[in-house]
């Protein structure tokens, strides 16, 4: 039996770094929201938790995961006992 090898990756990892270049993006920057790594729509909320829930429902409610890829992009518990989360969308359905 023969072994299975992986394949190298070298070229892979040059095209993509040649595409970064091109469109002058770079590694971190490709990550960052608004700096050409997507066209997500995000919205920042703070609001208390239950009124955190009703905003996160109304959004997934009115821009459905199946057309606009609706998401609690991140989210976490401030001190006062608030959350700050963040909405993210595509802009539009096609």
């Amino acid at each position: 039996m023969s072994r299975l090898t992986p394949p190298p990756l070298g070229g892979l990892s040059r095209q993509l770094q040649r595409t970064r270049n091109s469109r002058g993006v770079g590694r971190d920057a490709a990550r960052m929201p608004g700096a050409g790594g997507d066209s997500f729509v995000r919205e920042t909320f703070t609001l208390p938790r239950e009124a955190a829930r009703t905003k996160a429902r109304e959004w997934l409610d009115r821009y459905p995961k199946a057309a606009y890829w609706t998401s609690v992009e991140s989210w976490r518990t401030l001190p006062e006992g608030d959350i700050e989360f963040t909405m993210r969308r595509l802009p539009s359905a096609d």
